[in-house]
């Protein structure tokens, strides 16, 4: 299979550095087309044998699938610029782009398409995720799941629960991070090192997310067995719950959406 990337920012960047590194396409069968060429630059020097090019018609032509990375008000005019096959398949990270207005950006509305919302771990083959697809079939879906399960945790969700699981992901990825931020500026007022601090915490939450998807528990659990009675942690929980911690994360995912 020969996949086309049409953007090397931040996000297509990375899907391309994931998928070379991965087992399943060689990098050999991976374009990636940008309108500038250091990115491009830059990703052939990590990975020789990936094909790059700043011809979006050139990266489109010969490949089986085609990832749209690009900002979603660029979406409409670089596809419809291009001349697609109805056999292709169409992958857009575009947010905010339903597969009804994808539909009409292209000759064939019946062509198989996905929507895809990954989150910025994707650089570090950590990502969660989001799939939705539209005219696939049942294969067409595992090999994506196989493709971005390489590449962290994959998904496959209705389009309809896009909105809420990309505030949980894409947007809640931030919220982990303002933790983290909020946990060192603590530990720096109490005499930690800021860099010592931020490795603790960063470790600390990336343990508490492997007790999660490694175990078949719950965060209440897991929670109750840190929580000794008359203990040092349920003092600070309780001081979390006083200042509205979980009403907060609540507030701010459903603001987000």
């Amino acid at each position: 299979m020969r996949i086309a990337i049409i953007g090397a920012g931040n996000m297509g960047g990375s899907i391309a550095r994931g998928l070379a590194k991965g087992t399943i396409i060689p990098a050999s069968d991976i374009i990636v087309s940008n309108p500038s060429q250091g990115k491009l630059d830059e990703l052939q020097k990590e990975f020789p044998a990936l094909q790059v090019t700043n011809d979006n018609q050139e990266a489109v032509t010969g490949a089986d699938m085609i990832i749209f990375s690009v900002k979603p008000w660029l979406m409409k005019p670089v596809v419809k610029e291009l001349k697609l096959k109805s056999k292709q398949i169409l992958v857009s990270v575009a947010a905010g782009i339903p597969f009804e207005e994808l539909a009409h950006y292209v000759a064939d509305k019946e062509m198989t398409m996905f929507r895809l919302i990954p989150n910025t771990a994707i650089s570090e083959l950590e990502s969660m995720t989001l799939i939705a697809s539209r005219n696939a079939s049942k294969e067409q879906e595992s090999l994506l799941l196989d493709i971005f399960n390489q590449m962290g945790l994959a998904m496959l969700i209705p389009e309809g629960k896009f909105a809420a699981a990309t505030s949980m992901t894409s947007c809640g990825i931030a919220y982990v991070l303002k933790y983290i931020q909020a946990a060192m500026q603590a530990g720096i007022e109490l005499g930690i090192c800021p860099k010592d601090g931020m490795r603790m915490v960063a470790q600390s939450v990336k343990g508490a997310a492997e007790l999660i998807l490694n175990n078949d528990t719950h965060p209440s659990v897991e929670v109750d067995k840190v929580c000794t009675p008359g203990g040092i942690t349920i003092k600070g929980i309780n001081e979390l719950e006083h200042e509205g911690f979980t009403s907060a994360v609540i507030k701010a995912i459903k603001k987000s959406v």
